[in-house]
């Protein structure tokens, strides 16, 4: 007797067997482990608790994802009819990555590469990278891929400002020469960091938590409207996408 299949969801992406993940766990300790010295970043210890920063930061999270949500609600709609006639296809990219203290969460973002993109499983992107579609060139540049993530912040999985989320692999790699590379997860993922705008995607995992930390103890305010008001400058100048 025949069992129905379960249909898997069309807009999954990251789903790797153990072979593959295995060969990509591979692939990334060649590209940034081999050959490296073990490195030993600042420890952070105890996060200060800070209620009123925490309140103010999470209130202005959510004022400011339902705006932009319902603000771009229709050119959203239209950004993802473009990219289907670009590239056919699911227009959403859901991967998992994780957040605070380590939980796993759905992050989502408009689809800026092939549906086979990690048909051979995951890999960190590379500058002109070939599996970056034509619409995805220009969403990835303008950062307009990242607009559904306002969902993910308005669930409360992120904040506008914080280091930026990857995947479990990726921490198991990194934290093999990076010693505290998971001091990431001490506090929520942003849409944008002190670490996006002073290098953004061409830091290296040791250099871009160097930033991490420096933000984790010094977070505040001030330095939030900071990484908010250079984010701006970033997306019109295009430096730093791939």
């Amino acid at each position: 007797m025949k069992t129905k299949e379960e249909k898997k969801p069309c807009c999954r992406h990251d789903e790797i067997d153990a072979i593959e993940e295995d060969a990509l766990r591979n692939d990334l300790r060649k590209d940034f482990v081999m050959g490296k010295e073990i490195i030993y970043v600042d420890e952070v210890g105890e996060v200060k608790s800070k209620p009123l920063y925490s309140f103010i930061k999470r209130l202005f999270d959510i004022v400011v994802a339902l705006a932009v949500l319902t603000v771009f609600f229709v050119p959203m709609l239209v950004i993802a009819v473009v990219i289907m006639i670009d590239s056919p296809g699911c227009p959403l990219f859901f991967q998992e990555r994780l957040g605070l203290n380590g939980k796993p969460f759905t992050m989502v973002k408009f689809r800026s590469m092939r549906l086979d993109a990690e048909k051979h499983g995951a890999c960190w992107a590379r500058e002109n990278d070939d599996r970056v579609t034509r619409v995805g060139k220009f969403i990835r540049k303008t950062r307009i891929d990242e607009l559904p993530q306002f969902i993910n912040i308005l669930l409360g999985h992120m904040s506008l400002v914080g280091p930026r989320p990857e995947r479990a692999l990726f921490y198991d790699v990194f934290d093999e020469y990076i010693v505290g590379f998971r001091q990431r997860m001490l506090v929520k993922p942003g849409l944008t960091g002190h670490a996006q705008v002073n290098g953004g995607y061409d830091l290296l995992p040791e250099e871009k938590i160097v930033y991490d930390i420096e933000y984790i103890k010094n977070r505040s305010l001030k330095m939030d409207l900071q990484c908010l008001v250079r984010t701006v400058t970033v997306i019109f100048t295009g430096n730093g996408a791939r």
